[in-house]
């Protein structure tokens, strides 16, 4: 009858922790889903050559609001010339909080 106890009990707490872990993941948009949304929306207003997201999520403050982010960019074509542009996306809702230019030093 103990071992019964014991199995269920096991059973239990695995069972807890894989429905842990799978709301854990739940709460971030993926970087490739955030960066795919962005290329797409961007490529209807111009010719993206290319891009890239960090896959680590980061803290931003932004006007006094924290944000958990993600840190990507994307490579503009016009005019057989690329422009760099970066991003930052939410983490939890995939939406663009900054978008610029790239600062690239000419070395």
């Amino acid at each position: 009858m103990k071992k019964r106890w014991v199995l269920l009990g096991l059973v239990c707490f695995g069972a807890g922790l894989l429905a842990g872990r799978s709301i854990k993941e739940r709460e971030h948009v993926s970087p490739e889903k955030a960066l795919k949304s962005i290329r797409d929306m961007l490529s209807e207003k111009f010719t993206v050559s290319g891009s890239w997201i960090y896959m680590k999520p980061r803290d931003f403050n932004k006007n006094g609001l924290n944000y958990t982010i993600y840190h990507g960019g994307v490579t503009k074509r016009s005019n057989k010339q690329d422009t760099p542009y970066e991003f930052y996306v939410d983490a939890h809702t995939g939406t663009i909080l900054e978008f610029f230019p790239s600062h690239i030093e000419n070395v």
